[in-house]
């Protein structure tokens, strides 16, 4: 949404430290470059994001429309989490009625329901990640068990102890270099608590680098665990991100959707300041 002085009013949220600034442009008026987009994203010289979301009129009959950015400003087809901060943010616009509506993405139109919290700035959304595909099984990579997902983006899981001793800096390149569209990586390890057995994640995403969380990265490292049989499948599967927790919920069949739901924060209303879009 442009402002009088030519700058541009847009948000900032997070879901599970997962953070993303958010444009309100429901003329479908705006355009950013791939250079802009990364200095938004830069955490000394802009505001700082793992990406950025321009949330837009509907198309192909959603109720509103995400186009996603990475922080290095190439365009991603889907983020579980992104599309978790659009909804808190399309809410608070007045875009959408009621708690439930649809939104068209580059992978296709998703279905999310959002709920606020007590807490002023809180709430709490989940989302329809449509089919989960799993992918071709790779030969172990460093005494890892390894194996392509697709949730709309696609996935490397890598399950085995210890991933919090990973160089996921130093991997991450060296993993996604073996694909020419790039890829995200996922490395999981099986953790227990009070409440049961939990996933623990670390991930590399393809234009950010390593990050707080991944939502679609959740849900392809779900799936790819109840393949191993490492988790149990008949309920939602917890998935514990450096930033926080996510919740998925698989279908029972390839052709079911699998869900993600989690806690969603808004930080602040921001306004682009004209200069640093020139």
């Amino acid at each position: 949404m442009n402002c009088d002085n030519g700058g541009v009013r847009c948000s900032k949220h997070e879901g599970a430290g997962n953070d993303f600034i958010v444009v309100v442009d429901p003329q479908d008026a705006l355009a950013l470059s791939e250079a802009q987009i990364n200095l938004l994203c830069d955490r000394h010289r802009g505001i700082g994001a793992d990406g950025v979301i321009r949330l837009s009129a509907g198309r192909f009959g959603a109720d509103v429309a995400m186009t996603l950015h990475n922080a290095d400003g190439s365009e991603a087809e889907m983020s579980g989490n992104g599309i978790r901060c659009l909804a808190q943010a399309a809410v608070d616009a007045g875009l959408v009625s009621g708690s439930s509506f649809s939104v068209a993405t580059g992978a296709g139109i998703r279905h999310v329901t959002y709920a606020a919290d007590e807490r002023a700035g809180w709430g709490r959304a989940s989302v329809d990640m449509g089919r989960v595909t799993l992918g071709r099984r790779h030969e172990a990579i460093e005494g890892r068990m390894a194996r392509e997902v697709n949730v709309g983006n696609p996935h490397l899981v890598l399950l085995g102890d210890g991933v919090a001793d990973v160089d996921i800096a130093g991997r991450g390149p060296q993993l996604q270099s073996s694909f020419p569209e790039g890829i995200n990586v996922e490395w999981i390890e099986v953790a227990k608590d009070a409440e049961g057995a939990y996933l623990e994640l670390r991930v590399y995403e393809r234009g950010a680098g390593e990050t707080l969380a991944c939502g679609t990265g959740s849900v392809a490292a779900a799936a790819a665990a109840r393949d191993w049989g490492v988790v149990d499948s008949s309920e939602a599967i917890r998935v514990h991100n450096p930033g926080g927790m996510l919740s998925v919920t698989l279908g029972h069949d390839v052709e079911s959707p699998a869900t993600l739901a989690g806690p969603v924060r808004k930080i602040a209303d921001i306004e682009i300041h004209p200069g640093m879009l020139s």
